[in-house]
């Protein structure tokens, strides 16, 4: 059995000072290795990529400069930061569901590689409150704003890329601009993304939906609970679909729905097979699940033998977590 100790910080930090300057010094070295990793001239200019962030998203365009001032300004930090046609990221196998049942939920399990995780869950105040799992120094895995709205992402089983922001900072821009479903759907149809995903949302009307949205293809949107890494109900990838189980994780959670599971039911299914997986050394380890509940504004994190709470106002912490490989 094979082990993988892996630490995760709650971080709160209402707009970019200390506590992210110290997760960009620890994380930059390696950010940066992967950024350059096809040489200096495979990525835009600073200038191309702040404008790029300016057509798209200008709203964020005043944390970007003081995320850009913590790093001292360093072009290609501040480049990197803007996520305009980075390079390929490995693609997750996740599942995401919403439960309606009692309590509204978003759940999910976020199956990755233990070695590409950042590690935090961050909570933050850059337009709106916003708590979330951080990815690339400021984007989100999955997160929720103080209006209710809640966002998760998956993998799309599709392999195209092209000219686009990476996903995370497209989550961060949603909950930062965004307080229902509708609103977050007309928003995402505006944004080129490099890769295929699928993004899980519900808000505090009790909306709920699925975009699938890709490279150079017209963003698609149903109002569809659940998700896992292939488009709709017909893999666009079958051999990826099929190795990382996505129609049988799909049909897990459809049948929990129809069933009438509650939140907490299939938070517990999300720990065990075939929701739950622990091929973390093939980078197909679930590293975390995430329970959202927006009416009370909670975040839980879960692990077969332990759990994790957050808030919007949760004081610094962390967390040891053991994986296992069997």
């Amino acid at each position: 059995m094979t082990s993988y100790p892996m630490t995760m910080y709650g971080i709160r930090e209402r707009q970019p000072g200390p506590r992210w300057r110290a997760l960009f010094e620890a994380t930059w070295p390696a950010y940066r290795r992967w950024y350059l990793k096809d040489g200096p001239d495979a990525r835009p200019s600073l200038e191309r990529s702040a404008g790029a962030l300016a057509r798209h998203m200008p709203e964020l365009l005043p944390t970007w400069a003081r995320l850009a001032e913590q790093t001292g300004f360093d072009t290609e930090a501040s480049a990197m930061l803007t996520q305009w046609k980075l390079p390929t990221f490995a693609p997750a196998a996740c599942s995401q569901v919403v439960s309606n049942e009692s309590a509204p939920a978003l759940l999910r399990n976020y199956d990755y590689a233990p070695e590409l995780f950042e590690g935090v869950s961050i909570s933050t105040e850059y337009l709106k409150p916003v708590i979330g799992t951080g990815d690339c120094l400021w984007g989100l895995l999955d997160g929720m704003n103080g209006s209710g709205l809640v966002i998760s992402l998956t993998f799309g089983g599709d392999s195209a890329t092209g000219d686009g922001f990476g996903i995370p900072l497209i989550v961060r821009y949603l909950l930062e601009t965004c307080d229902t479903v509708q609103q977050a759907w007309e928003a995402v149809r505006q944004i080129p993304v490099a890769m295929a995903y699928n993004l899980t949302m519900m808000d505090a009307d009790g909306d709920v939906g699925t975009a699938h949205i890709g490279p150079d293809r017209v963003a698609e949107f149903r109002e569809q609970p659940l998700a896992t890494n292939h488009r709709w109900s017909k893999p666009m990838n079958p051999a990826h679909a099929a190795r990382y189980r996505s129609i049988e994780r799909f049909d897990t959670l459809s049948a929990a729905l129809t069933d009438g599971e509650s939140a907490d039911d299939i938070g517990d299914a999300l720990l065990r097979p075939p929701l739950y997986a622990r091929e973390f050394g093939a980078g197909f380890g679930t590293l975390y699940t995430a329970d959202y509940r927006p009416q009370s504004g909670s975040l839980t994190y879960r692990w077969p033998d332990r759990v994790w709470s957050r808030s919007f106002d949760a004081a610094e912490d962390r967390i040891e977590v053991v994986l296992t490989e069997r």
